[in-house]
């Protein structure tokens, strides 16, 4: 799926894999996905230092340091694009391809950036972060991100995308383990955002918040295998 008409047809597929037949079959197709080496060691890194820094179970916290990272593979992509533009400006075929990815990373960058801002507001009333685990350290591993990303796509956009592809996994392997841990809990608590309500979504609770999330990361993983299918 391409996703020209701003966020509509995301928002479609997000609701759609509410349903739990729906989502299996969504994500069946790349589940095995092999990766390369090379973003295999990549990914396989911050996952691992993720869990040593955040602890193996989810939590308001983990997910806030998870979402500030997430919006980075986007960001290097569109910066990425526009520097291969210089180079590629006089093939059409192919700054249709560029622009394209620029299109998509723009709706997920929106839509990471989103979680960020939302979740941020719900774990402020869960738990105090630390400046240095919460906030210093998620921005080295942004940093770090970008780079690896932006290099990998200039020199093959193959392993940029595979990274991205399992750095989501790991997130979406997190939000589900969040639902089937705390769903009864958070169909109980409310969810009240302005930034949501701008963003044009509105749960009623916090499952149906956290569950939408779940959703929007394994839209971000199979739309990262697509794109070097394509």
């Amino acid at each position: 799926m391409e996703f020209k008409a701003g966020n509509k047809e995301f928002e479609a597929l997000n609701t759609k894999l509410n349903d739990s037949e729906q989502l299996r079959v969504y994500k069946m197709p790349y589940d095995g996905y092999r990766t390369n080496i090379l973003p295999r060691l990549i990914g396989g890194l911050l996952v691992r230092l993720g869990n040593i820094m955040y602890g193996h179970e989810p939590s308001y916290l983990k997910f806030r340091s998870i979402e500030i990272t997430a919006r980075i593979p986007y960001c290097s992509w569109s910066f990425a694009v526009y520097t291969l533009l210089t180079v590629f400006y006089f093939d059409e075929r192919k700054a249709i391809k560029l622009l394209g990815v620029a299109r998509y990373a723009g709706i997920a960058h929106d839509n990471e950036t989103m979680h960020l801002i939302v979740i941020s507001h719900l774990a402020r009333a869960e738990k105090k972060a630390g400046l240095i685990r919460h906030t210093l350290m998620p921005m080295f591993f942004a940093i770090f991100y970008f780079v690896a990303s932006y290099i990998f796509y200039l020199a093959r956009p193959r392993w940029s995308l595979e990274l991205n592809y399992l750095f989501e996994q790991d997130a979406f392997e997190q939000y589900s383990r969040f639902l089937d841990l705390h769903g009864e809990e958070l169909k109980n608590k409310p969810i009240e955002s302005k930034f949501l309500e701008w963003y044009g979504r509105n749960p009623k609770n916090q499952y149906e918040f956290f569950r939408s999330v779940r959703n929007d990361e394994i839209i971000h993983r199979n739309q990262s295998i697509r794109e070097i299918d394509a």
